[in-house]
Order: C-alpha cells, then structure tokens, then sequence
C-alpha cells in the first residue's frame, strides 16, 4: 500500500466556533487530524480536555499551534519562552510531531535577541518535536507597510532546522510559494493551507478560490521528499450558518486530497 500526506483541520478554521467543534467536524468530514490554535479558549490549552476530544471523534492531534498571536499574548503566560514551552509540553503530551511557532515581534526584545539560539535549546529538551517557524508578511496600513517581526517576516532568511510554509502568507507577502518552499528545502516540516489573491492582506481563503499555486504546491511535496503533514488553515468566520462552514472545509479537504500525490510504497 502507499502512505499519503495527513490532511489536518486546524482549530482556527472554525472560529467563532470553539475547539470542541474543530474536532467534530474533523470527524464528520474525514480529515486525518487536528492541529490545535491554543488561544483563549480554555479547552485549547488544557491536554486532558484535547485528549478527551481526541479519543472521542477518534481525531489525533498531530500539530499544536503556540500561541502567537496578539490576542494570545497572555496566555498561559505573558513570557514567550514559557508559552512555547508549555505548547511543546502540549504537543509531546498528545502525541503530535510538530509545534508551529511564529518569529518573534519587533517589541519581544530579549525574545528575539535570543530566538534560534532559545529555539535550539527547547528542541533540544523536547527531542523528536519539530518546531516549525513560519513565513508571515508586512502589515499595511494607511497606505504605509511596516514589518513587525525580528529579523524579518520570512523565516528562511535568518535560517532554522525546521518551517512551516503558509500559503496564504506567502499571497499577503507577494512571495511565490513554490521558490520559498524551494529556500525551505529539507527544513519543510508542515503547511498551512490556505489561499489568498496578493491584496496586501491575509485572507486564508479556501484553496482554490485565490491566486497562489495552492495546487501546484502540494503536488510538488512528494518530489521534495516531505514527510510532515497539510493543515487547512482558512477563515471561515463569515459563513452564514454551520451547513455553510461544512461546505468550506470539505471542499479544502477535496483539494487539498486531490493534489497530493500518494508518497512511496509502506510496508504493512
């Protein structure tokens, strides 16, 4: 038989529904995990709430998002290093390979001064986690654009083991998915799918329905060699009703199943 790249539902692609949802919906449309957005819903955070979920739908968790956010800055702990810790102590808790982390903010002085080098050392104490940095963009505003992360929005120029590749990021950015993957090289450990139409702003729209080669990408990752696993990261926060956000997160499920290639042969 062949193994094929995991499709997970991200957590954040159900808001305002909570996390709880993420999970049934997971299920109900066969999605092959769940990456969590731990953020301000308690369930988020709390491993016994998730593992119950998890055992529940019959649902691994396979990512865990740390929170990263604006809105996530006090959670669990206003230090940075102790919310990664903890995401970290999360995901080897559930059972999931990979931590999405965000480069720090241009205000996390001591945060980003320190960022590989810190980075090395919670990798190091949770061995076998891949803790993926993930490309951003600059923020446009009032007709003016800033970068508010250190050294940079995109990840690959300061260089780390591992990435996460957002599609819909990249379209915020006005960068080509398929060069920053190719910058990535082995370091790519997990995408966030989703797409967008290059506006300036981070859309997560549903593949398909924007401008980047959310396609062309996926099925480029077998000849890449990767090993890691697809979150759908899209919004659908102005869906009508449930019937509405269902139809959204199948359908990135059918596109997302349809471009990836079956990877090589397993033994079973």
């Amino acid at each position: 038989m062949t193994s094929r790249v995991p499709v997970l539902l991200s957590s954040s692609s159900v808001f305002p529904e909570p996390t709880a949802a993420a999970f049934q919906l997971a299920a109900a449309l066969g999605y092959d995990g769940v990456e969590v957005m731990v953020w301000t819903d308690v369930v988020s955070q709390d491993a016994g709430a998730l593992r119950g979920l998890s055992a529940h739908y019959d649902v691994p968790v396979l990512s865990v998002h740390a929170p990263c956010l604006l809105v996530t800055q006090r959670v669990w702990s206003p230090d940075p290093w102790e919310r990664l810790r903890r995401a970290a102590e999360l995901a080897e808790t559930l059972g999931a390979p990979t931590v999405v982390v965000h480069p720090p903010f241009s205000w996390q002085r001591d945060y980003a001064r320190n960022f590989a080098e810190g980075l090395a050392t919670v990798a190091e104490r949770f061995n076998g986690l891949r803790f993926a940095v993930e490309n951003m963009y600059p923020v446009r505003m009032a007709g003016r654009q800033f970068v508010p992360y250190v050294p940079g929005w995109d990840p690959t120029d300061a260089g780390y083991p591992s990435y996460t590749l957002d599609l819909s990021h990249c379209a915020a950015s006005h960068s080509d998915p398929l060069e920053m993957a190719d910058r990535m090289g082995a370091g790519l450990a997990h995408v966030h799918l989703g797409d967008g139409t290059g506006e300036g702003r981070d859309e997560h729209l549903v593949p398909g329905r924007g401008t980047q080669p959310c396609g062309e990408l996926l099925s480029s990752l077998a000849a890449r060699g990767f090993t890691g696993s697809v979150a759908v990261e899209v919004a659908t926060r102005g869906a009508k009703s449930r019937a509405v956000r269902e139809a959204d997160l199948r359908a990135a499920l059918e596109f997302a199943r349809q471009h990836l290639p079956a990877q090589s042969p397993v033994d079973v």
